[in-house]
Parts: C-alpha cells; sequence; structure tokens
C-alpha cells in the first residue's frame, strides 16, 4: 500500500514514525474528539504503531503514514481500517479514518488523502460500501464526510459525547 496524491505520499507506518505520530498523539486539541485523553508516553505510540502494521498482515489494510512531498514530515495519518470490534453495532467492515497535526489543518489535506484511500477501497479492493463516523462537535471532519460523498446513516453515543455514523457505496462514489 503506497499512494500518491498531488501533495501527499501515503505509506505504511514504520517504528521511526513513532516520535512524529507521537506530536499527535499528545495534542490536546488533536484528541478532543477522539474520546481518549493525550498520551504521555511515546512507548503508547509505538505500540499503536505495532497495532497498524499487525492490521496490514491480517487484513491487508490499516491506517497510513501521510508524509507531505513539499516537507518531506509526517504530517498525520490516514486511510482505511478493517473493524473487527464493534463500533455503533458493525464490526468486520472497512472505516476511513484520519487525524493531522495542527499546523496542517486547513489545506485540504484530510479531504485529498481520504480520496486516496477511497480509490483504492473502492477501485482496487472493490469494497461495496466504507463507514466512516466523527464525533457531532468536530465540523471540520464531518464537513470533510459530507463534502467526500458520505451519508449521515445514523448516530450513537460515545463516553464523552455524541458521534455521527456516515456510509459511502461504492455505486455513489464518484
Amino acid at each position: 500500500m503506497h499512494l500518491e496524491t498531488e501533495r501527499l505520499i501515503l505509506r505504511k507506518f514504520k517504528e521511526i514514525d513513532a516520535e512524529r505520530m507521537f506530536l499527535m498523539d499528545y495534542h490536546p486539541e488533536v484528541m478532543k474528539y477522539i474520546g481518549m485523553p493525550p498520551l504521555t508516553d511515546i512507548h503508547e505510540t509505538e505500540n499503536s504503531i505495532t497495532m497498524i502494521r499487525q492490521q496490514y498482515k491480517d487484513h491487508g489494510v490499516g491506517r497510513l503514514a501521510v508524509i507531505e512531498k513539499e516537507s518531506r514530515l509526517l504530517i498525520g495519518w490516514s486511510g482505511l481500517k478493517f473493524l473487527t470490534q464493534k463500533i455503533n453495532g458493525y464490526n468486520n467492515v472497512f472505516n476511513l479514518g484520519y487525524r493531522f497535526l495542527p499546523e496542517f489543518w486547513g489545506k485540504g489535506y484530510a479531504s485529498e488523502s481520504a480520496k486516496a484511500s477511497l480509490d483504492f477501497g473502492f477501485n482496487g479492493l472493490k469494497i461495496d460500501v466504507i463507514y466512516a463516523h466523527a464525533h457531532s462537535e468536530n465540523q471540520a471532519s464531518n464537513h470533510v464526510l459530507k463534502k467526500l460523498g458520505f451519508r449521515k446513516t445514523g448516530e450513537f453515543t460515545e463516553p464523552d459525547g455524541i458521534c455521527f455514523w456516515y456510509e459511502l457505496n461504492r455505486k455513489n462514489y464518484h
């Protein structure tokens, strides 16, 4: 899995990515709508990367490191994940997600990277439906999902509030 857009490279995570990823994991604004507190130990981030790398082996997909071509820096992650634990009553489905460092917000990177992942999922993997969810108060993420063509089909409650559930069918994707 190696995807490229005009400005981004999406590639599998490597162990050396832990330091840049930890910058996101410990940032309160990044973690605000995630439903968990900011991480305080880089070893937790290293464990996350190990789990993501195992997902590549187990399911053929997993979140990808997003590298900005211009700076060559890891600026976030994006991509598909095969949900094995239930979210909103769903499991064994493909889920789109993304997270970026705040200094890269508002530049269209979430949409650009997500579109590359959707193209890969629908055209490469021939997935019929891809799901996504976002905290109801996360206006930016909800905007991105709607812009990509996702349709809100439900709501569910997490400990930190209400989340919106979205679906996108391959036949409705353009």
